[in-house]
């Protein structure tokens, strides 16, 4: 069986998410509230709910009492004991996203509902690219130092690939403002959320990238007020344990009425 490639270090990442302060985590609030949003809207209640997160302080709060699993590669969830599982900001940093969507699955009762909140793709590219060319320009190479996160379409397709029944994928996307590229980066590690990539580079950057990304970023990200912008893109994700009473797409060519018909419209047939 072919390993998952470790795209995160693990441990690192354990240890910045250790260092991380609570009051910055505004992010991770924004996420929660909007996954609560999306419970709300389920006509059904939730009477056994696992939560997957990094970040149980501020979960938990949220869902009192779930059952809070760290998110492993392996997730210590039962088979088919929860009607909810919620895998909560920290799919992006997995090593196998479809082995984590995957094991939720299978801890889910038949018709059990999966929420997943994680960073997608459009985050933190202003950032990325500046660092990027200012590494280019300065030691003319490049090293990985932001997570390459999935956009909506990869994402909803994990859903598929995880045998999701009625898989929906959407996402939002929050502008932040800092005071400028070293307020940015403060934040970013008061969340947890620096470079735990494997690749990394494994000694301090040179002083002169981080002024030349600054500068750079100053200068082709600057709001009117001479502050920064950073875009954070929220991608959620919305699955199904399959079930025998669930709506079940037609099967092509059963239709009983034309499209035409029921448009009102004259059909028009292509040359050939």
């Amino acid at each position: 069986m072919t390993q998952p490639v470790q795209m995160t270090d693990m441990q690192t990442l354990a240890r910045y998410r250790h260092r991380a302060d609570h009051n910055a985590m505004f992010l991770h609030q924004a996420a929660a509230d909007e996954v609560q949003d999306r419970i709300d809207m389920v006509n059904m209640s939730f009477n056994s709910t696992a939560l997957v997160t990094g970040a149980p302080d501020i979960w938990s709060g949220r869902h009192p009492t779930a059952h809070i699993v760290p998110d492993a590669e392996t997730l210590t969830l039962e088979v088919g004991a929860h009607d909810l599982v919620i895998h909560a900001m920290a799919l992006h940093w997995a090593n196998d996203p479809v082995g984590q969507l995957v094991q939720c699955r299978r801890a889910l009762k038949p018709d059990g509902l999966f929420l997943s909140v994680a960073f997608g793709g459009q985050t933190l590219h202003e950032l990325r690219a500046c660092l990027g060319q200012a590494e280019a320009d300065v030691t003319g190479g490049l090293s990985p130092r932001v997570a390459p996160m999935g956009d909506l379409r990869d994402m909803g397709g994990l859903l598929q690939r995880a045998g999701f029944a009625l898989p929906v994928a959407d996402s939002l996307t929050y502008n932040v403002q800092y005071q400028d590229t070293w307020d940015l980066m403060r934040d970013l590690r008061a969340m947890g959320e620096t470079n735990a990539l494997t690749g990394r580079l494994r000694r301090p950057t040179r002083r002169a990238v981080l002024e030349t990304a600054a500068h750079l970023y100053q200068e082709n990200f600057a709001t009117g007020e001479d502050r920064i912008t950073a875009t954070f893109e929220l991608i959620f994700l919305t699955g199904w344990a399959p079930a025998e009473n669930q709506p079940k797409p037609l099967r092509p060519g059963s239709a009983q009425q034309r499209l035409a018909d029921a448009l009102g419209t004259d059909e028009t047939k292509l040359p050939i």
